[in-house]
């Protein structure tokens, strides 16, 4: 028997549990094993973050935003690469999360592109 890897944990976090059941159910289609969480202080209290995998985190998010999320785990030393997706990023938005290293997915979420970004930033030579 031929041992495959477990697939690449993605941690969702989005407040609209209709977008974070129909994501979930996208990206699982897709191989991955997604968690999700409905806002970023259930995810920012969580101890045991996994070392490989990335983050998803809508930017409108209720308490902290996508970006403080990210941030916050940053001072955590938890490095995992991240995507934001958001509607019309703002220019103050889009310099924030290019200053945090994070990639942006623009609402709507059409066909493929969430599921090809995750890919792109779990692909063994991407910068993180």
């Amino acid at each position: 028997m031929i041992d495959t890897p477990a697939p690449a944990p993605l941690l969702l976090v989005d407040d609209d549990p209709a977008i974070r059941t129909s994501l979930k159910f996208a990206l699982e289609i897709e191989g991955y094993a997604v968690e999700t969480y409905a806002d970023a202080e259930s995810l920012a209290a969580r101890q045991d973050l996994p070392d490989t995998g990335c983050l998803v985190v809508d930017y409108q998010l209720p308490g902290m935003d996508g970006l403080e999320l990210v941030e916050t785990l940053r001072r955590r030393a938890v490095s995992l690469p991240a995507l934001l997706i958001t509607t019309q990023p703002t220019r103050q938005v889009r310099l924030r999360a290019q200053q945090a290293g994070v990639g942006i997915v623009e609402k709507p979420l059409l066909s493929s592109s969430l599921g090809d970004a995750v890919a792109r930033l779990l692909a063994p030579s991407a910068p993180h």
